[in-house]
């Protein structure tokens, strides 16, 4: 299986997905117009090994809602991530059975390096 969760509004992972081309053979979700599933979500952490893994920090709404200060649990996590698409670490990329999250250049690196060989 090769997909992408992205987010179309975002003018990073729209980088990304220019920097991978071409994609061909792979699944593209906005998940703002498609929502990742409670499913979809599980198969990221079985890959991630946790929900926290998936989870950003950087969302606007972790700051507004001051999660910060908070004792966040992987339970947590997952439900906050079901709950709004801004709290999923964009993009998550699947590749057969590995995960590449987030937009470091060094994740953007590993995920065009196995998606092109």
């Amino acid at each position: 299986m090769k997909k992408i969760y992205y987010l179309s509004t975002c003018d990073t992972c729209k980088r990304i997905l220019n920097e991978l081309k071409p994609l061909g053979d792979i699944e593209l979700q906005d998940i703002k117009s498609d929502p990742i599933t409670p499913q979809q979500l599980k198969e990221m952490r079985s890959l991630s090994g946790s929900y926290e893994a998936l989870f950003s920090k950087r969302a606007r709404l972790f700051s507004e809602r001051q999660l910060k200060d908070k004792q966040l649990e992987d339970k947590d996590y997952e439900a906050l991530i079901l709950e709004h698409y801004t709290f999923l670490k964009r993009p998550v990329i699947l590749v057969n059975n590995q995960i590449f999250i987030g937009n470091s250049k060094k994740v953007v690196a590993a995920a065009k390096e196995t998606i092109h060989t």
